[in-house]
């Protein structure tokens, strides 16, 4: 049987949808605002969270109301949702409506779980494991070693997600190298319009390769100029944002080694499900990803990678990672196998 149908016919009562807004400094210097999404009924509560970056699109939405009451399966409250327009006015980019769907239906399912008395691991007759976990940061502006060494001083036993930028030189490059904790990094060359989105730079491209030799690399773009030298490294070769379905993964300039699985750009548990079996079948493995998540978002991509990729270099660490200065007194990799109620 496949993975969505061991919870697509779940039963599903809701009486009532409410928002939470949370807010939080982070380490990339910006605020994050995301929304927790509450659904109620039959005496059980069912949370997730909206991860859309825009303040003003999450600040519109606890203003939003929608009827989703109702006697549902998992499966047609999924339909329904995918139906609606989760945006009070267009959002600023196309993408978070996956991100707002997924706030949506990861709370329904944590509510029909729970309304049948059951959890996650138990539906999908799988067993928590303990969860490896990266520290994902950047390196400033000039960028240095200084914040991975501060970090490594409070907790030698870390290991790095890193974006590199073409001010990253040879000599930083080399001094990173030297920690061998450096396991991702990501080249944010597939984010396009996004602020954070970097041009195919094969000067850099270059550099990353041959000086970080065992690290995965995350979203390059192939040109003419940078294709020979990701050739040369395709086993290390991953990609994130283009993931949001089987149909992408197979759009893919060849089969990936590696894959960086955010939930929230699948949108729906179908899609992210059948995704994750596909990736089973073809052998290609798979790490999680985060998306700043500062309430029960983390514990859900915690929980998935504790299911389907516990030993990777899953980007899910404890929020406090994410915070502007690092902090003393943090869970270490790898994190106990969590004990599960619902989807949390």
């Amino acid at each position: 049987m496949a993975l969505y149908d061991e919870v697509a016919d779940l039963p599903l009562s809701i009486e009532s949808c409410e928002y939470e807004t949370h807010e939080r400094e982070t380490s990339s210097e910006f605020t994050r605002v995301t929304t927790e999404i509450v659904l109620r009924g039959a005496g059980e509560t069912g949370r997730g969270e909206d991860v859309t970056y825009d303040a003003d699109d999450q600040y519109a939405l606890a203003e939003a109301e929608f009827d989703l009451s109702g006697e549902h399966t998992f499966a047609e409250f999924s339909a329904t949702v995918a139906d609606l327009d989760l945006f009070p006015k267009a959002p600023s980019r196309e993408d978070f409506r996956h991100y707002r769907q997924w706030g949506f239906e990861s709370a329904a399912l944590d509510l029909a779980l729970r309304q049948t008395d059951t959890d996650l691991p138990t539906a999908l007759g799988r067993k928590p494991s303990p969860v490896s976990f990266v520290m994902s940061t950047r390196l400033g502006d000039p960028p240095s070693a200084e914040r991975v060494t501060r970090w490594l001083d409070i907790d030698p036993s870390l290991t790095f997600k890193l974006d590199p930028t073409p001010e990253w030189t040879a000599d930083l490059i080399s001094e990173l190298a030297d920690t061998e904790t450096v396991r991702i990094v990501d080249l944010k060359s597939q984010y396009e319009d996004a602020e954070v989105g970097q041009s195919a730079d094969p000067d850099l491209y270059r550099r990353v390769r041959d000086g970080i030799p065992g690290a995965i690399i995350e979203d390059p773009v192939y040109t003419d100029e940078t294709a020979p030298i990701l050739d040369a490294a395709r086993q290390r070769i991953s990609w994130d944002v283009p993931i949001t379905g089987v149909e992408s993964v197979e759009s893919l300039p060849f089969e990936p080694n590696w894959l960086n699985i955010k939930p929230s750009r699948f949108g729906s548990v179908k899609s992210l499900f059948d995704t994750l079996e596909h990736c089973d079948r073809r052998g290609i493995r798979m790490y999680g990803g985060g998306q700043f998540e500062l309430s029960i978002g983390r514990e859900q991509i915690q929980l998935l990678a504790s299911l389907f990729y516990p030993d990777s270099p899953n980007d899910v660490a404890p929020r406090g990672y994410n915070d502007p200065e690092p902090t003393e007194g943090l869970p270490s990799s790898p994190l106990d196998a969590p004990s599960v109620e619902g989807f949390r």
